[in-house]
């Protein structure tokens, strides 16, 4: 009874967990559903749409560097209102349809609260929820489960948008809408999330001070978690690049801009509910290790884009090209879903959770700060199927990049684990 009863309390704290992580990044993510409105209504171009993730992705970066010493040092129920509350404030500003300098400035806003106060926060969260032998289906529920929000909650925004006229007014309500349920999340997360014992506990200041920074350097010397977050680097590198699937079927396939914006909130969201129950099944009952999984889907993913590549677009059917694209977004989404479960695999401290994930997201995350201005760019530069064949060429490259870095860390982690027995027999001979 108490086991169940301890089961049933882990997953209602995963629920609140994936309430805030599907809230809190829809602002950053309006590409997702208006990346043609900002185009037509606000006057973006795609390359300018990509400085803005450029912009965050440094206040992202160097960011992560803070998030190592305050994820392990101050408490969840402080660092997750306050990331989803300060996300709302600059989502409220964003509404107001500011300049490109604006549009610049609201996006390292929001990546200082949804990124260094928040994210390494709730992934450290997740990670103690459970045991190594429930990484891959802990991440894969997270994941899920911020798809179903996703889901509910970008719809509503399409669903404004198009009462408002599907123009500039249609946008600036339903960025109003993403900046009322951020800010109603934040404040309900404050009064649900519980405390949580700190570094800090039973130590004074300086102490605790000193322990965070032996628990930073620990972390950095450690070639396996290396390993892991360039993993992390080379799915997002790709996912990045799934962007790129709206604009190509709307200039491609022709497909209306309603249209656009639905596929966009399948493409980005609905994925994440088939993708992350999937992969956390697949990475602890099928291949018992969520880096031999990672291993094989990068390639999968390498072959299914250079196969894409070669389809005749231009004379296909719409349907197909939904599919096809669909198709490949679900293999990313399956390797999102898991790509920090190996925190526990390779052995990282407990204890330093929140100062592992934090570097894990400074690598993992690196491609934001260059992969959609990049993306963008050749966008920009070559018209029609010669511009996204670039961008999808760079997507297999790197997943190929991935499968070589996923293979090395799963022969060390073998390598390791004969070690390991072979000083055991070693110990119980002698």
């Amino acid at each position: 009874m108490t086991c169940w009863r301890n089961k049933m309390n882990q997953w209602i704290r995963l629920c609140f967990l994936i309430l805030g992580g599907g809230t809190i990044y829809k602002l950053s993510s309006i590409k997702d559903v208006f990346y043609v409105p900002m185009q037509e209504d606000w006057g973006l171009t795609n390359t300018q749409i990509g400085l803005g993730f450029t912009a965050y992705a440094i206040v992202q970066t160097i960011g992560y560097f803070g998030s190592m010493a305050i994820a392990d040092r101050f408490s969840k129920k402080i660092l997750l209102p306050v990331g989803l509350i300060g996300v709302s404030l600059c989502g409220a500003y964003l509404s107001t349809l500011p300049s490109f300098t604006g549009y610049l400035v609201a996006f390292c806003g929001m990546a200082l609260f949804g990124e260094v106060f928040y994210w390494p926060v709730l992934l450290k969260a997740v990670r103690l929820l459970g045991s190594k032998q429930e990484q891959g289906r802990m991440f894969g529920f997270l994941e899920a489960g911020r798809g179903v929000v996703d889901v509910i909650i970008a719809s509503g925004a399409l669903f404004v948008f198009v009462q408002f006229g599907e123009g500039k007014e249609g946008m600036q309500a339903g960025l109003i809408y993403y900046t009322l349920t951020t800010l109603l999340v934040g404040v309900i997360t404050y009064f649900i999330v519980d405390d949580d014992d700190k570094i800090e506990a039973g130590k004074s200041s300086a102490d605790a001070n000193k322990e965070i920074i032996e628990g930073i350097k620990q972390v950095i010397k450690c070639p396996n978690l290396w390993l892991a977050a360039s993993s992390i680097f080379f799915v997002y590198a790709a996912y990045c690049g799934l962007t790129y699937f709206i604009p190509f079927l709307k200039q491609i396939y022709a497909i209306p801009v309603a249209m656009v914006g639905a596929y966009g909130i399948i493409n980005q969201y609905g994925l994440k509910m088939v993708g992350g129950p999937i992969g956390g099944f697949l990475a602890d009952k099928v291949f018992k290790s969520p880096i031999r999984y990672l291993k094989w889907s990068f390639l999968a993913a390498t072959i299914a884009m250079i196969v894409f590549i070669q389809l005749p677009h231009e004379s296909m059917s719409v349907m197909f090209g939904l599919i096809a694209t669909l198709g490949f977004g679900a293999i990313i989404f399956t390797q999102r879903a898991i790509f920090f479960a190996p925190m526990e695999e390779i052995g990282t401290p407990r204890k330093y959770a929140g100062s592992a994930m934090a570097f894990a997201c400074i690598i993992g995350y690196l491609p934001a700060m260059f992969a959609y201005t990049l993306y963008g760019y050749f966008l920009d530069t070559f018209e029609g199927i010669e511009g996204f064949s670039y961008v999808f060429y760079m997507m297999a490259g790197f997943s190929f990049c991935g499968f070589i870095c996923a293979t090395t860390l799963v022969k060390r982690l073998k390598n390791q684990s004969i070690t390991s027995s072979d000083q055991e027999l070693i110990n119980e001979t002698a």
